[in-house]
């Protein structure tokens, strides 16, 4: 299985944080592939620069290659897939995630369970 992470699952998977389960945490061990997005790391930036998150982005950013993950780039094609989404969640970072899941295709593994109305593709933990 090819696994795009929430950016809470990545925070979560760097920090080995107990919000983790240990299914959500096999499944990240055991997947073929675990992306992270550009869109995550943009978020994280973001929110880190306005004081709603408190990362150190080079981290973040180094953490990708020592788990043994790969960047996923933002490509013209995922904006063309958010076009074609529901309105059932309006954060923006969270539809791009899932307009990247949607266009790769890829399961997309998160807390949020309203990402869950789109696709079987979302994985909730």
């Amino acid at each position: 299985m090819k696994l795009l992470l929430d950016t809470h699952i990545y925070l979560w998977w760097l920090e080995d944080s107990p919000a983790l389960p240990a299914s959500a945490r096999k499944m990240i061990e055991t997947a073929e592939t675990v992306f992270i997005s550009s869109a995550s790391l943009w978020e994280s930036a973001i929110k880190s620069g306005i004081g709603k998150l408190d990362v150190n982005q080079e981290e973040l950013v180094s953490g990708i290659r020592e788990s043994g993950f790969e960047e996923l780039p933002v490509r013209s094609e995922h904006t063309v897939s958010l076009l074609r989404l529901d309105n059932h969640h309006k954060d923006p970072f969270d539809r791009m995630l899932l307009a990247q899941a949607l266009s790769e295709p890829l399961h997309l593994l998160t807390a949020d369970s309203i990402l869950a109305r789109y696709s079987e593709l979302v994985i909730t933990i």
